[in-house]
């Protein structure tokens, strides 16, 4: 997916704060994102794929968290 055709996405499901995360890696202020496995960024998961592999081509690390059951 084109950065244009993503953002054009995340607009229209009105998810600025991911647009947000998007020109702070372009920027080169997003180095690393911390995500649970079993949540990651969106509920789309399409979408969630999408965002997650364009923050990696911009160089932010994504770290999975380990989450404990208590």
């Amino acid at each position: 997916m084109t950065r244009d055709k993503l953002v054009a996405e995340l607009e229209d499901k009105k998810l600025t704060e991911v647009i947000d995360l998007i020109e702070e890696a372009e920027a080169g202020y997003l180095t690393e994102l911390e995500l649970a496995p079993s949540l990651g960024l969106l509920r789309d998961d399409t979408l969630n794929e999408a965002v997650l592999n364009y923050l990696s081509s911009q160089g932010v690390e994504i770290i999975y968290v380990t989450e404990d059951e208590e």
